[in-house]
């Protein structure tokens, strides 16, 4: 099982130097990985299922978090959960990440992304709602045929993506393509995972059953594209008091990464030292 850690802007705010030195924390402690949220705009009104999220809570950038992350650590992994993906154009964002992952000799490895929930976050960058899920799926073939297209370039003639020769450098660190996970409560989302994914990292309040169903469709999609199954990682959330005997339940579901979450906004220095400690981080 691999443990990694999510820093919710909401939860510590986004001050430069908290940020650092959480990160540097969870370096030391021994977590695998570092993960953001994304909201590009927030609203009056706005809400994640029954849950309201106040206009003014802060959400910097994650990238631009990630990168800032990245000059001030060594090897911690960078992530995002979720990347809001519908509202990027993939030609810029390729080149985004691919820097990201050069500049941090090669951690950018745990992009997670998804849809979005709110359609005025959609209305306000100019994307049809009802068609964002298409959108995404068009948008992870054009950063997969960028990042792995040479010097004689790359075309792509897709229902929202044109382009013609198109050559984007720099490449990622020593691989062809960065990895990308799919994030989402939906079967729409298993599905595009088990298509297109890395991996699977669900959301929300679902029951055991779903998500077990959900598991067995991302496979099972992968299968019917020609892929491995076996390859696909899942990726669930937890909390940072998460017990031992917890953990072994979603090991035996197939979890193979837990990213957790704090409890206390006060001592998160104090919850990843007891959390590395349990689980033997580092050692």
């Amino acid at each position: 099982m691999k443990f990694a850690i999510s820093y919710s802007t909401p939860h510590y705010g986004a001050d430069p130097d908290r940020l650092i030195a959480f990160a540097q924390h969870a370096e030391a402690c021994g977590f695998e990985g570092l993960y953001l949220p994304d909201h590009l705009v927030l609203y009056p009104g706005a809400k994640v299922g029954d849950f309201d999220l106040p206009a003014t809570l802060p959400y910097p950038d994650p990238l631009d978090c990630l990168s800032f992350v990245a000059a001030a650590t060594q090897r911690i992994l960078l992530g995002t959960g979720v990347l809001l993906l519908p509202y990027r154009h993939p030609v810029v964002l390729a080149k985004r990440l691919a820097t990201i992952d050069v500049l941090s000799r090669g951690r950018m490895r745990l992009l997670t992304v998804g849809l979005g929930t709110l359609p005025g976050e959609a209305a306000a960058t100019g994307v049809d709602f009802a068609t964002r899920g298409r959108r995404a799926d068009e948008a992870i073939d054009v950063l997969r045929l960028l990042w792995s297209g040479g010097a004689e370039g790359v075309s792509f003639d897709g229902e929202f993506f044109r382009f013609d020769e198109l050559v984007s450098f720099p490449k990622p660190l020593g691989v062809p393509q960065l990895p990308i996970h799919i994030g989402g409560s939906s079967r729409a989302a298993a599905r595009r995972a088990g298509r297109r994914g890395d991996g699977y990292f669900p959301g929300g309040m679902l029951g055991p059953q779903e998500r077990a169903g959900q598991l067995d469709l991302a496979r099972a999609e992968a299968v019917a594209a020609g892929r491995d199954p076996g390859v696909l990682e899942y990726t669930r959330w937890g909390s940072i008091d998460t017990p031992a005997e917890r953990v072994e339940g979603l090991a035996e579901e197939g979890v193979t990464r837990i990213v957790v979450g704090g409890t206390d906004p006060d001592k998160p220095f104090d919850e990843m030292s007891r959390f590395a400690e349990r689980f033997g981080l580092g050692s």
